[in-house]
């Protein structure tokens, strides 16, 4: 079981997004698609889906988060061809952060935000069976940048069975800003690939809510734990959501969260959506007595 998942926010546009999404890569589909009535943003539309054998979730909850580059989707590409078919797809009404073209560490790459704001790094690789298709890119920027590689130690030493892969440092007169210190790092947790560096190139953008990610929990003991581990800024603390201490926003819900939600009755979801609601982290216990009509 996919243990994190990338959680994305919109203002309406979740279905869309996933649906166009699901159209460009292998492996992919609509998983459900899930009306939570009664929240702060009115009813809130959540899709799940699957992009070349990766889940996500996303909602559409209202104008209150923008996605932006601070996270990224890196895509590992076979070839030129699938690097230009994606680019020309997802390019459409979108902004160019690195052009297509040919650079040092790839020969077919972009770098792009697309119309939904969402961020893509396009790469061809020579060893496409040595990548995951789709990785998540943490990049450091503003206020935390220089802190990727005490992100890096600091997830490894959260995440059992979590392993770091390779890293690289950038060298003298390769970045515009001083606190820089890794360029690229890669870090396994939990099953899923990250890459976290930091920006040498003045970007000021920062993690937010737009772009989390849902860690699935399989009892209340290990919600317990990742809270502890992972919430360091009180205010954030709302709805199983807590923001780390470089300010990236991780939701940690019980695993079968998304699953009750999209299959359970109209009354069912009534009575989870107004117990979540009250809640900052999640009690399990509470939410199943509330789907079975209990004292909650």
């Amino acid at each position: 079981m996919q243990k994190i998942i990338p959680h994305l926010w919109f203002d309406k546009e979740a279905v869309e997004a996933a649906q166009r999404y699901v159209e460009l890569f292998e492996d992919s589909g609509i998983i459900n698609i899930t009306t939570i009535p009664d929240t702060p943003s009115g009813d809130s539309v959540m899709v799940d889906f699957r992009l070349a054998g990766m889940r996500f979730s996303a909602i559409s909850a209202g104008p209150y988060f923008t996605l932006n580059p601070s996270i990224s989707l890196m895509v590992a590409c076979n070839d030129p061809e699938e690097v230009d078919r994606l680019y020309d797809n997802l390019s459409v009404d979108g902004t160019d952060l690195m052009p297509l073209g040919e650079y040092p560490f790839s020969k077919r790459y972009a770098w792009i935000q697309d119309k939904y704001g969402l961020s893509w790094q396009l790469m061809l690789v020579e060893n496409k069976e040595e990548h995951r298709r789709i990785r998540l890119n943490l990049l450091f920027a503003g206020e935390v940048c220089g802190k990727a590689e005490e992100a890096i130690e600091y997830y490894l030493s959260v995440f059992e069975g979590s392993d770091q892969g390779f890293v690289n440092y950038y060298q003298t007169g390769e970045s515009m800003d001083v606190r820089t210190k890794i360029n690229y790092g890669e870090l396994n947790i939990l099953g899923s690939q990250l890459i976290a560096m930091d920006h040498g190139f003045g970007g000021e953008f920062s993690f937010n809510e737009a772009f989390s990610l849902m860690i699935l929990c399989d009892s209340q003991a290990e919600i317990d734990y990742y809270w502890d581990k992972l919430s360091f800024v009180p205010e954030a603390e709302q709805c199983g959501w807590v923001k780390d201490q470089f300010g990236l926003s991780w939701q940690i819900v019980p695993e079968n969260m998304n699953e009750t939600l999209s299959r359970g009755t109209e009354e069912e979801v009534k009575r989870i959506t107004e117990a979540f609601l009250k809640m900052k982290k999640l009690d399990i216990a509470v939410l199943e007595r509330a789907k079975l009509g209990l004292n909650y």
